[in-house]
Formats: structure tokens, C-alpha cells, sequence
């Protein structure tokens, strides 16, 4: 069992400065129904996005990039080659890459992208809800097409199984995400439950995360920002918003808002 440790809001405002100060490129592989949400939500948090899945540019575009966010959402083998070749094209320049292992656990060709994936490169930071983390970690997990429905084990000793094995940060993201190195672990309770009524937010939370491991060389003291970040711009637009897409716009608007204030 990793040892708790917390994120401070010290940390967390001094990485938005940073943010605020580098605008760090985030190259995206990402989820054809969520990529505009993707590319806003990082232009919100004051980092600059780029959705290029091209083979032939893949390579080029992630060296002019800080950090890069794969995503598995919505799969095929062009897109999977794709990621194969930016991956390891980061992994070359030592540029952070955030896998979004989404659907793991759903069918047996997702797992085998994961495994085949995180075989082949280097992550900063591995990120999936509790089922898809579990069904990474070999646990039996039952994953309804993106959404955790059950999970066999104790979570935080399997997030941070997953996380020595793969040598990433582990993001298990529920109704208290936890941030996993295998060695440390920190338990994010900031978000709220309108979050789980819009479909993205956790694709949304990969760029979050891709934003602040481009401007620190510590993934999970960046990661565990990048969740209490998020989780309490989530809370503020809750306060403002009760129907999903108005809850959407102000979640947007609060990413903003929190990042600015900084």
C-alpha cells in the first residue's frame, strides 16, 4: 500500500503560473467525440492544443510539443499506429505522454491496445476510471462501454500495482480519484456529481493532466494538481449550472476563471 501524501494549494497555484507563463503546445491523439472538448478545455486552463493524428506528421508535430495526450476512445488500427509513432517520438525527447485508457475492460481488443501499448512506451501518466484501471491492473472489472461499473480488489493497491509495473502515474479516477505513484498516494475528493451528466469530462481530465506534466518534471505531484484543479472548477460551475450542457459551459468557464486568478 502506498503511503498517503497530500497536494498542497501552494503547488497548485504555482503551476498555473507556469501554465500561465510557458503556454505549453499539448499534442493530442484523442476521442473523435470529445476532441473539441479536448482542444477548449486546454485552451481554457492557458495551455495551447493541437488534434494531429496523421501518420506522416505525427512525429514532427509532437517534437514541437510539451507534452502529448493519447486516448484510446474511439479506436482504430490507423489511429493506434498513430500513437505508436508519436509515442515513441516523445519517449525520444523525453516530452510527457499521458495515456487515457479509455473502454478498458470493455472488450478484449481495448486491453490489448493498453498492454500493447504501455509495453511499447514510457508514460508519465496512466489514466482511467476505477474499472478501467482495474482491468489494466488484471483485476476482473466490468466496464459498460466507457463507464466503470464494478471492480474485484482494493483500488489504491491496484493503482499503485499498475503504476510500478509500468513505471507511469497512475490517475483512478471515482467519487474520490486517486493519484498513484506506487509509492505515494493522494486522494482527490474535490469534484461534484454533475460532472458524471456530461459525456467528456473525463477526456477533458487527460488534457488537464497533459497541461500540468508539461510544466513540471514531478508527474505526480502534477497530476495530483491537475485532479484537485480540475475537481474544484467543477464545483465552482455547479454553483452556477443544473442542466448537462449549461453544467458544460460553466465548467469551461470556471477552468478559465481558477486558471486566471492564479
Amino acid at each position: 500500500m502506498p503511503d498517503t501524501s497530500a497536494i498542497h494549494s501552494d503547488a497548485i497555484q504555482t503551476l498555473l503560473g507556469e501554465i500561465r507563463r510557458r503556454s505549453p503546445l499539448v499534442h493530442h491523439i484523442t476521442n473523435w467525440v470529445t476532441i473539441a472538448d479536448c482542444a477548449q478545455i486546454t485552451r481554457c486552463v492557458g495551455a495551447l492544443p493541437v488534434m494531429a493524428h496523421m501518420a506522416d506528421e505525427v512525429a514532427d508535430m509532437v517534437a514541437l510539443a510539451d507534452a502529448l495526450v493519447l486516448n484510446i476512445g474511439t479506436l482504430d488500427r490507423r489511429v493506434v499506429a498513430s500513437m505508436q509513432i508519436a509515442g515513441e517520438r516523445a519517449n525520444a525527447l523525453d516530452i510527457p505522454v499521458v495515456l487515457d485508457i479509455v473502454g478498458c475492460g470493455a472488450t478484449p481488443a481495448r486491453c490489448a491496445v493498453v498492454n500493447e501499448l504501455t509495453d511499447a512506451l514510457r508514460f508519465a501518466v496512466i489514466k482511467g476510471n476505477y474499472g478501467e484501471i482495474g482491468a489494466a491492473a488484471g483485476a476482473r472489472a466490468e466496464v459498460r462501454g466507457v463507464e466503470s461499473i464494478s471492480v474485484s480488489g482494493d483500488m489504491p493497491v491496484l493503482a499503485a500495482e499498475l503504476a510500478r509495473r509500468t513505471g507511469a502515474v497512475v490517475v483512478a479516477s471515482g467519487q474520490t480519484d486517486l493519484i498513484t505513484d506506487g509509492k505515494r498516494l493522494h486522494r482527490c475528493t474535490a469534484g461534484h456529481p454533475r460532472m458524471a451528466m456530461v459525456v467528456g469530462t473525463g477526456c477533458m481530465a487527460a488534457s488537464i493532466l497533459g497541461v500540468f506534466v508539461a510544466v513540471s518534471a514531478d508527474f505526480w505531484a502534477a497530476a495530483g494538481c491537475a485532479m484537485e484543479f480540475y475537481g474544484a472548477a467543477g464545483e465552482a460551475a455547479a454553483k452556477h449550472a443544473d442542466a448537462p450542457m449549461a453544467f458544460k459551459s460553466a465548467l469551461l468557464d470556471s477552468v478559465y476563471t481558477l486558471a486566471q486568478a492564479a
